[in-house]
């Protein structure tokens, strides 16, 4: 019989490899053959790639999109949100200072040049500028002159790497790949008369026309264009603001997300053993993405040979009762077979100190550790189960902690203790309470799980 025993533990452990369905590991391939002590430091561009996470790293700035009819008030938006956020470094990129140039032939006929079309615009300019910023690099912005309708060839804004870029412009959710680097995209929505009469005194006095060239304009170009592309973009914007810079609740709202979420950074580059994923919660997958690996060649049942990746070979969970198992149905969808074990953790106030339970496998100290918890609000438990593991033989580096939401008291809590264990999480709230909950929160999330809740 232990012979037997012996060879279901081989078979399962033999299954025990991460298994992904419809996962694309491209990026990973073109990262050097890794040890299995190699640190994701050295991968994470890939390893976002391959997980397609979309997450934000912790160094990057929070990109803003406004986007919005002409004269609806965009700009009177982003001004309220950059004085709300007087605490941050807020940088305001324009898309018209991206138009293009025009031609000799195109200022003949300026009268019927579509100033609202997505051509008109310089589009993988704006694409290199927001990129650039993004990494952390200035970037000199072309000045525009609306007079000449010509770049200024002697002249450019100089502008240097912020926490907050504001990208703001009618046709800023115009393009997919423009879109994709925004964390946020707001709607700026106003009647349309309102938005003609501000239009009207904006470009004859701000831009030297005459009334009768701006609704010559307005007719046969910016209504159409406002109708065939800015209105369709609607659909992509995650905040939509009635009446502009009037709506004071919805930019109070706004800016509040945005505070969180640049308080959520700064814990990141604190600790950067902590990783924030979007907000889904796809935790599992991600923490999959810091295990060690090495390249690895199959060959498919077409004959052709498939360079991936190959996982560390010894690999368990180890969920922390109750809340910690609504997590393990996940880690065996991507790990058929893996082993699973339990600690038990009385929580009483913050405390949560008294081990009650532990069942753990034999040679756990041979295992890199997924440890599951949904909710990390004080740390308590979570360090005592941390030390549990630790007593065990596992080396801090590696263990992963998973969950869904943290406090920032914990995060502070468990990484001041254990600088070499990563934190993988998918948001981090605001804070802890008085009764110790994370707030907003989840409240008791294994009474709702299990549905234990009166």
């Amino acid at each position: 019989m232990p012979g037997e025993t012996d060879s279901i533990d081989y078979v399962m452990e033999k299954a025990s490899g991460p298994h992904f369905s419809g996962l694309r590991i491209d990026g990973l391939l073109s990262s050097p053959p890794a040890s299995s002590t190699s640190s994701p430091a050295h991968r994470s561009s890939s390893a976002a790639g391959a997980f397609a996470e979309a997450d934000v790293p912790p160094t990057q700035p929070f990109v803003i999109g406004v986007c919005g009819g002409t004269a609806s008030g965009k700009t009177t938006v982003c001004d309220m949100i950059i004085q709300q956020l007087h605490d941050h470094r807020v940088v305001l990129v324009n898309q018209d200072s991206f138009y293009r140039g025009l031609t000799p032939d195109e200022l003949l006929r300026v009268h019927e040049y579509n100033f609202d079309h997505p051509d008109a615009f310089d589009t993988e300019q704006l694409l290199d500028c927001l990129e650039k910023l993004k990494s952390g690099l200035p970037y000199q912005v072309p000045i525009y002159d609306f007079k000449s309708h010509q770049r200024c060839s002697s002249s450019f804004r100089q502008v240097n790497a912020s926490d907050v870029i504001i990208l703001e412009g009618i046709l800023v959710f115009h393009d997919q790949r423009v879109r994709n680097l925004m964390n946020m995209k707001i709607f700026v929505d106003t009647d349309a008369d309102v938005r003609l009469a501000r239009r009207i005194r904006r470009d004859t006095v701000e831009r030297g026309r005459d009334i009768n060239s701006v609704l010559e304009q307005y007719a046969k170009f910016v209504k159409p264009a406002f109708d065939d592309f800015v209105l369709p973009s609607k659909k992509y914007a995650d905040v939509i603001i009635p009446r502009g810079g009037d709506n004071h609740v919805a930019i109070d709202l706004i800016v509040q997300h945005i505070q969180t979420k640049l308080g959520l950074h700064d814990l990141c580059k604190i600790y950067p053993n902590v990783y924030v994923i979007q907000s889904t919660f796809q935790v599992v997958e991600h923490g999959l993405g810091h295990l060690p690996f090495t390249e690895k060649q199959v060959v498919t049942p077409t004959g052709s040979v498939y360079t991936g990746v190959d996982f560390c070979k010894k690999l368990c969970g180890v969920s922390i009762i109750r809340s910690g198992e609504s997590m393990e149905n996940a880690l065996r969808a991507c790990c058929k077979g893996i082993k699973i074990g339990k600690i038990l953790i009385h929580r009483d106030g913050d405390n949560g100190k008294q081990l009650i339970y532990e069942k753990l496998p034999k040679d756990i100290s041979e295992r890199h550790v997924l440890l599951l918890d949904p909710v990390l609000a004080t740390g308590n438990s979570a360090n005592q189960a941390i030390d549990l593991l630790i007593q065990k033989g596992v080396p801090e580096s590696h263990i992963i902690f998973l969950n869904l939401i943290s406090a920032p008291e914990g995060i502070h809590c468990v990484c001041k203790r254990f600088p070499s264990l990563k934190i993988v999480t998918s948001e981090i709230d605001i804070a802890i309470n008085d009764e110790f909950r994370v707030i907003p929160g989840l409240g008791e999330f294994g009474d709702r799980y299990f549905g234990t809740d009166d």
